[in-house]
């Protein structure tokens, strides 16, 4: 059975649902509380770029956040965490929180996303190495899985190094 997704951006509603959310999908509470020290971080924290796809019935079934980051010094986004319920899983909400999230950073005038994820995964949305913008992470992580969205090719792309925000820890 495949599943349409309804997609909004979060509530304050959905604060405690996204936690549950990323503590189901994770095996550690690290995500659940990155979530909400980015939440907490006026400078990381971007209204309306955390996405929910909403389950049969109700509730948060995934969950997709883009916050600020930059590349020496320039604004950018990076996508995460980004979590689904184990019962979700493999059934597109995922990815439609994803889309969702991406196309809302798109009306507001962001060109560049970042993720760290799975190389097989990301690509779908469009996410290429970010190594051929020749931006990179300020730690060492094989090419393929640090990936780099720019949503119009006609404006410039900054290069340079990754500084993520604080509640990263990096």
């Amino acid at each position: 059975m495949t599943i349409s997704w309804t997609t909004r951006p979060e509530t304050a509603a959905d604060l405690v649902p996204i936690r549950e959310v990323n503590l189901a999908a994770f095996p550690t509470p690290l995500e659940a509380d990155l979530v909400e020290a980015l939440r907490a971080d006026p400078r990381a924290w971007i209204p309306g770029l955390s996405w929910v796809a909403e389950a049969p019935g109700g509730g948060v079934a995934g969950f997709a956040l883009l916050t600020r980051c930059h590349v020496d010094g320039a604004p950018a986004l990076t996508l995460g965490p980004c979590a689904v319920s184990p019962e979700y899983q493999r059934q597109g909400a995922g990815s439609a929180a994803i889309r969702a999230a991406l196309r809302a950073a798109r009306e507001q005038g962001e060109n560049l996303v970042l993720v760290l994820g799975h190389a097989e995964y990301y690509p779908r949305f469009g996410f290429i190495p970010a190594s051929r913008h020749a931006i990179r992470p300020p730690f060492d992580v094989a090419d393929e899985y640090m990936m780099a969205l720019a949503f119009d090719p006609t404006r410039p792309v900054p290069s340079g190094t990754i500084r993520y925000p604080e509640a990263f820890g990096i």
